[in-house]
């Protein structure tokens, strides 16, 4: 019997039921649709991370301290211990004799403020930083200007705002150039506005400031370790070219080794790592949960497999006499497993296409719901996601029609026909 003579027998069964064809089928269609719908925000979620960690600049390395046992954070913070970055690390990293392989070299250092204008006032962050912030960070100004090499030299107290800020400070004016904010009782004068960045997850990345280096130690929080250096949160170098990463990253590590002391037996006081790290860290974390999700959508799948193998034996059961009758007019075994697993797997098969469907309209929901709440975030109905729910909904209709078929190809024509 050829394949299609049986597919066309298979839907002349499943079309003299209906109902009950459609209600096999709703398990398969729910399980596909949950299958497209968490792999496709699986795909969403890495390509958000990716994008995310991709403006954040190029070919970027970061240094942070190693404070070794959390607990004693706080105490190494006030005490000044040799873990904490300082200026200094800062500049032996800036000599292109020392780190060859580094273009730009920029410290920052961070506080959370309450900033006041006029009557209105906003906790924010403040970050002091170096003139080549915008560069390494691939964050510019969108009016004005950013902290220039002479604001470094003088001290002087000028201030780049983010959009949240200005909004929440100056709401009738967009770029409050000239105007000047208050911060620990110190006045400083706006010069520029940066770019808007949005969203990244739950942290508003508009919502800063920005000053000299030199102006945040001078002027509002001049931390200091115990040998008198002025300290920095985490120094930010950006590599030449992205295929000397890993030399950077070793020039790096040599010269804060020997700047610190430290001997070739004992471990770093410091972290240096690349975004390419923290991406790979993101994916797998990712990708196991893009995983798990997939897999309990699939329970569903098989719900739905063994709701087909029971109305598949309850169709053997209802057409023993026609099973009888065409093995007694010539019928072979094979023809009578193969019309009855053709009818299995195209009842997955139908319900496989309503579910890619119904989880592609998921998918563009969820993007929507996320997109509505200020995020740039859309669920990647993928092309490998289509495939694996479409080759496991044929692979489900497969294995549990194999049962129901081989069980009506088993039986004996005379005991079928003269089945009531």
């Amino acid at each position: 019997m050829r394949l299609l003579e049986s597919f066309l027998i298979a839907m002349r069964g499943l079309a003299a039921n209906k109902l009950r064809a459609a209600l096999t089928m709703l398990g398969i269609i729910i399980g596909v649709g949950a299958v497209i719908t968490l792999l496709s925000v699986g795909e969403g979620v890495q390509g958000f991370v990716s994008d995310q960690f991709a403006g954040i600049g190029t070919n970027l390395l970061f240094v942070i301290p190693n404070f070794g046992d959390t607990s004693g954070l706080v105490s190494a913070r006030r005490m000044g211990a040799r873990s904490n970055l300082t200026v200094e690390d800062v500049q032996v990293l800036d000599d292109p004799f020392r780190v060859p392989d580094a273009q730009a070299v920029v410290p920052e250092v961070q506080r959370f403020v309450q900033v006041v204008a006029g009557n209105r006032y906003a906790n924010t962050q403040i970050i002091g930083t170096s003139p080549n912030y915008p560069q390494v960070r691939n964050h510019y100004p969108l009016v004005g200007s950013f902290i220039t090499m002479q604001d470094m030299d003088r001290a002087a107290r000028s201030v780049v705002l983010g959009q949240t800020v200005v909004k929440a400070l100056f709401p009738d004016q967009a770029y409050p150039i000239g105007r000047t904010v208050e911060v620990n009782g110190v006045r400083l004068n706006v010069v520029g506005v940066m770019e808007k960045k949005g969203q990244a997850g739950p942290t508003d990345q508009d919502d800063v400031m920005f000053v000299s280096l030199t102006t945040a130690r001078r002027w509002l929080f001049p931390d200091r370790d115990r040998s008198g250096e002025y300290i920095v949160d985490v120094i930010y170098v950006q590599a030449r070219d992205e295929d000397r990463m890993d030399e950077a990253t070793q020039q790096i590590a040599e010269v804060l080794r020997e700047k610190r002391g430290i001997s070739f037996r004992d471990e770093d006081d410091f972290y240096v790592f690349s975004q390419e790290e923290i991406l790979n860290i993101f994916g797998d974390i990712t990708g196991v949960l893009t995983i798990f999700l997939g897999a309990i959508a699939g329970i569903s799948l098989l719900v739905g497999g063994i709701g087909i193998m029971n109305i598949m034996l309850v169709s053997v059961t209802e057409r023993t006499r026609e099973i009888g009758l065409r093995k007694a007019v010539g019928a072979k075994r094979r023809d009578i497993l193969l019309q009855f697993l053709v009818e299995a797997v195209s009842l997955s098969m139908m319900g496989g296409l309503v579910g890619i469907v119904l989880g592609g309209i998921g998918a563009q929901i969820i993007s929507t719901i996320a997109q509505n709440a200020g995020q740039d975030f859309s669920a990647l109905v993928s092309l490998k996601a289509v495939l694996i729910a479409t080759l496991f909904s044929a692979a489900v209709g497969l294995f549990f029609g194999i049962y129901p078929a081989r069980r009506a190809a088993s039986l004996n024509p005379i005991d079928a026909l003269r089945y009531e």
